[in-house]
């Protein structure tokens, strides 16, 4: 069994605790930033932890990969007017935008990937 890309291995436990029958992990990746936990990438679902709310409380979120209506790179233009390599991946479901900020541009590239295979697999 190969290893599963992860940042951290209470992420990755947190994630195995959520999964449904069936489902299989297959990233992990902490996030950067004020609030963010992490993003679980499933072969059904995006899993995302914000840490933000008001007195120590977090949410587990789950964006089913049929609901994703678009997943973006967001960065900043250099100076010669061309993309700039990101490390922050936003995903669209309906009107609200969930933002993730990742450790390195190549985790952010992994986490879009993968999720736009998914969103053009149905």
């Amino acid at each position: 069994m190969s290893q599963i890309p992860h940042d951290k291995a209470d992420q990755l436990h947190k994630v195995q605790q959520l999964l449904l029958p069936g489902e299989q992990v297959l990233a992990v990746y902490d996030g950067k930033g004020v609030g963010t936990g992490f993003i679980g990438l499933t072969d059904r679902r995006v899993i995302l932890q914000d840490n933000s709310f008001v007195g120590g409380k977090s949410a587990v979120t789950s964006l089913p990969y049929s609901r994703i209506s678009a997943v973006s790179f967001v960065a900043d233009k250099s100076i010669f007017g061309k993309l700039a390599a990101s490390s922050t991946v936003a995903i669209a479901v309906g009107n609200v935008g969930h933002e993730v900020e990742f450790r390195g541009d190549e985790k952010a590239r992994h986490a879009h990937d993968v999720i736009l295979h998914y969103v053009l697999q149905r």
